[in-house]
Order: C-alpha cells, then sequence, then structure tokens
C-alpha cells in the first residue's frame, strides 16, 4: 500500500450530526490529520461548515472532493443509500476510507461494495462500529479473549434511547439500534449470527403511534450461544448501552455507567447520558484516531468490508423475522479469503 503523507487530508462526505461532529474531531481531537473538503446535496450547509475550517472547499459531488490533490483519505458520513456510490468511488481514487454504518443500506449492495473491494485485492475501508473502541468494550473483549472464563454461553444486551427521531419505523430499530449489538456479538464471540428471531409486547404507551417498541431480538451463533437484546428507543430517562456475557466459569457486564455516584439530600445517584455522542464520545475519538494512524502507515484495520456485509445480512433476516413472525436463518456468501 502506498504510504501517506505525514498530515491526512480528510474530504468528509454528509456534512449533518455525524459528519459536522467528525469535522469537529480531526480539527479539534485528532493528530496527523486535517480536513480538507467536504461534501453534502445541501450546498449551503456545506459551505458553512467548510468556512469554519482553514484550506477547506465545499462541495456537492463526492468524486470533485475526491479527485482533489489535497485530499488522501475520506470519511463517508452521508445517509445510507448514498454509501454505495461513494464507497465505489473511493475505490477508483485508491482511496482509504472511515464509513459510518451500514455500509450500505442491504445485503446484495453490501455484497456488491464486497466484491468491488476484493477485486482491487486489498482492504480499503474501515465500518464504523465505533463500539470496538469503547474502552469497556475493548476491555470484555480482551477478558474474553485470556479464556478465564470459559466458553461463551449467552449474551446479554440493553439498548435504551431516549426517544425515537421523527419519521421512525419499526424496521429501523433493527436497521438503525440493533445493527450495534449484531457487530459486538460477532467481535465479542468470535461468531457469526446464523439466525434470528424477533418478539414484541405491547408497544410502550410512549412510542409513537405505528411503532412496535419495545422489541426483544435473539440471535443464534454458530459458535453455539445465545444472544439477546432489549431495543427500546423510547424509554425515556435516557440513552443505556449495556452488555452482559454468560460464560462456563463466569460472567461480565459493562455498560452500568457507574463511574461517579453522588450521595446528597438523603438521595443518592448518578447521571444517565442522553445520546449516543455522549455516551460513546471517547470511542469515536479513538476509532477516528486509530484509522488515521493506520492510514498514515499505508494500512487498513478495524472492523471490514465483510463485517458490514455480515450485518447488513443479519438486519434483512431480522427485519424479515419482525414482520412474518418466527426464526428466519442468516444467508451469507463464503468469507473471502481478504477477510479471514
Amino acid at each position: 500500500m502506498t504510504q501517506r503523507p505525514h498530515t491526512l487530508g480528510v474530504a468528509v462526505i454528509g456534512t449533518g450530526k455525524m459528519g459536522a461532529d467528525h469535522v469537529r474531531r480531526i480539527q479539534e481531537v485528532t493528530s496527523g490529520a486535517r480536513v480538507t473538503a467536504v461534501v453534502d446535496v445541501d450546498a449551503e450547509r456545506a459551505k458553512s461548515v467548510a468556512a469554519r475550517v482553514d484550506g477547506c472547499t465545499a462541495h456537492t459531488d463526492p468524486a470533485a472532493a475526491m479527485a482533489s490533490a489535497d485530499v488522501d483519505a475520506v470519511i463517508v458520513a452521508s445517509p445510507g443509500p448514498a454509501h454505495e456510490a461513494a464507497l465505489l468511488a473511493a475505490f477508483e481514487h485508491d482511496l482509504p476510507v472511515l464509513c459510518e454504518k451500514p455500509l450500505t443500506p442491504d445485503a446484495a449492495s453490501a455484497l456488491r461494495v464486497l466484491r468491488a473491494e476484493h477485486k482491487l485485492g486489498r482492504r480499503r475501508v474501515q465500518v464504523g462500529f465505533m463500539r470496538r473502541y469503547d474502552a469497556e468494550y475493548m476491555k470484555l473483549k480482551s477478558l474474553l479473549g485470556t479464556g478465564q472464563l470459559g466458553r461463551p454461553l449467552m449474551l446479554h444486551n440493553r439498548h435504551r434511547n431516549v426517544a425515537s427521531p421523527p419519521g421512525w419505523t419499526s424496521e429501523m430499530l433493527i436497521n438503525d439500534s440493533v445493527t450495534h449489538e449484531m457487530d459486538v456479538t460477532r467481535w465479542l464471540l468470535g461468531h457469526e449470527i446464523t439466525a434470528v428471531t424477533v418478539l414484541a409486547p405491547t408497544p410502550s404507551g410512549n412510542a409513537p403511534d405505528g411503532i412496535r417498541d419495545p422489541q426483544f431480538v435473539v440471535f443464534e451463533t454458530d459458535g453455539g450461544a445465545i444472544v439477546d437484546v432489549e431495543i427500546f428507543v423510547n424509554c425515556g430517562f435516557g440513552y443505556q448501552v449495556q452488555a452482559e456475557v454468560v460464560c462456563e466459569r463466569g460472567t461480565a457486564r459493562v455498560g452500568d455507567g457507574h463511574a461517579m455516584v453522588t450521595n446528597a439530600a438523603g438521595r443518592w445517584g448518578g447521571i444517565i447520558a442522553q445520546d449516543y455522542i455522549e455516551r460513546f464520545a471517547d470511542a469515536y475519538d479513538r476509532e477516528v484516531q486509530a484509522w488515521v494512524d493506520a492510514t498514515r502507515r499505508g494500512e487498513v484495520t478495524g472492523p471490514s468490508v465483510w463485517d458490514g456485509y455480515a450485518v447488513a445480512a443479519v438486519c434483512e433476516a431480522a427485519v424479515r423475522a419482525l414482520e412474518d413472525g418466527g426464526r428466519v436463518p442468516v444467508e451469507l456468501v463464503d468469507r473471502p479469503a481478504l477477510y479471514v
């Protein structure tokens, strides 16, 4: 791979909440990189973001930004349906990419991206499953890797949001939220998910009309583990992400959020984060820094296109399980050698 320059010139595609936060992160937190271009279909928004960064140009066409001489790498933070075209354009320019999840919105398009990258003969994409860079999840992964607790038997996950954004659907609980637990399951356990079942109680009174919230999702894995996910996106009180692994000789849990407990006025308690950016700020910082460091070394590390494809396939199975009921198998192609 080509060794990148000392300071990486990054184009950020998509300047909404996530993209704008990545621009801030690269400029204020990350070392070894600077934002040299931003892209958004909303030209005025792109210009507004670019105006806050010295030497940054604004574009409405991702390919035009990628053709710029001062762009060495790309962050894709646009809506999921736009990812495939942006990734294929990056491949044409031989640019390394950090692509926010989803890789693409469905397994068929994800497979096209996988085959296009595989044709290059080397990885170009790191997928933005940022929980792999969270300090607590990293400790849990390390502990499981020692084998001290024995073989993982079950993994319990809880994923709660204060309220769902406008326009959300029952399927988006899976495609936009449980997608993280899908990747965490595969990464922590080292297993592929082979089947999905989705159960839903009577919806919460806090859920918007027509949304089946909460949901209880069950994964089966090729390593013989059973995984459950409680997804509740209108819990009303805060943002919580928790995981507990039950193994042959013990258990381990992360996400309790008890870094500080206060005692005052006859009560004890702590603070519950209100959104994902607050809860996983450090993980995003660590993720982007790892991507920049690897890119400057001429490497691509972290979650791969295979990981993005596998999660897309699990999402499709889970949506079918939600709609039709029952257990739905997950169908994957054989894993190419590039991703072993």
